[in-house]
């Protein structure tokens, strides 16, 4: 049995030259598994038995080949099986995470694990490391989100199921239009945000840690904003420029890991800037084709090495 499924966000969008579930197949191909992958629309159950209708990849690149249709195949009969679908974490994702779990429990071997994927939010997942955090405020409330400002004057504001850099807004007053952008954030006080003191180090780069099995990978990815913007991801125009890993971000990333082990996380993503932790990235976490690209280095090749 040696047939591999990828579970992804729709295959023809993703980006064949920067996408790090890419990479991974074209491991997994080196590594002469059988690929294939499906969205999570693909997911059902029949028989009690969780089975996906999933394509088979010949190569990179390619969504199938011509005139081949989905094959139904169970769950359980491959021999690993990536979630890798972007967030948001909304209700198909979670009911795609409800069927994964049942999967496991009839012999799946699923990474990253669905449960942990469930339990832990990737921007307050970074709380349970306070130590390490900046000041954090997570609060519908806007009087809370007012408060928060006065003692530090320059904020952050992002949403808790965002991505690449999407709806997260810098705040050096709270004026009438950035309080209306919080209103509705908030969902008129109905959905919790998540607000953070600004960091100016972030002008030296987000850096992405890899953690790959438990351990923080050599590499880094700093992510530097350009063009006198605050965001360094690359979804939203920051650079990526590959670094050795820090003495602080090796620490960091070994407490985390060895945590992220013992509940079935084996590839992640931390997010460090200066000597602050901002996130713990657990869906799809992303980079690893950047820093190959620059180092020569693969980290999906150390990953596939701890299988």
């Amino acid at each position: 049995m040696n047939k591999v499924l990828f579970i992804t966000d729709v295959y023809k969008d993703l980006n064949i030259k920067k996408d790090t579930s890419i990479l991974m197949i074209e491991e997994a191909i080196k590594n002469k598994f059988n690929v294939f992958q499906c969205e999570i629309n693909d997911l059902f159950i029949k028989d009690n038995i969780v089975h996906t209708s999933s394509r088979n990849i010949i190569s990179a690149g390619l969504t199938q080949v011509e005139g081949i249709s989905k094959e139904d195949i169970k769950i359980k009969d491959f021999k690993l099986c990536f979630m890798r679908k972007d967030p948001p974490v909304d209700e198909d994702y979670i009911n795609a995470l409800h069927l994964l779990d049942l999967a496991e429990k009839q012999g799946a071997k699923i990474f990253n694990t669905p449960n942990s994927i469930k339990n832990f939010n990737e921007k307050i997942f970074a709380l349970h490391f306070s130590q390490y955090i900046p000041q954090t405020l997570v609060t519908s409330k806007i009087e809370k989100i007012k408060m928060f400002f006065e003692s530090h004057k320059t904020i952050i504001v992002k949403p808790l199921d965002g991505m690449g850099g999407i709806s997260i807004y810098k705040f050096n007053e709270l004026s009438e239009e950035n309080l209306n952008i919080i209103q509705e954030m908030t969902n008129s006080e109905k959905t919790q945000i998540i607000c953070q003191e600004f960091i100016e180090d972030i002008y030296d780069g987000d850096h992405r840690v890899l953690i790959i099995h438990g351990k923080p990978f050599e590499k880094t990815l700093a992510r530097i904003p350009q063009d006198g913007n605050f965001k360094g991801n690359l979804a939203a125009g920051g650079k990526g420029i590959a670094k050795d890993i820090t003495d602080f971000q090796r620490k960091v990333g070994e407490e985390i890991g060895e945590y992220l082990v013992k509940i079935g996380i084996n590839f992640a993503g931390i997010d460090i800037i200066g000597e602050y932790l901002t996130e713990i990235n657990i869906t799809s976490p992303t980079c690893a084709r950047e820093i190959l690209d620059q180092t020569g280095i693969n980290p999906i090749t150390e990953y596939f090495k701890g299988l």
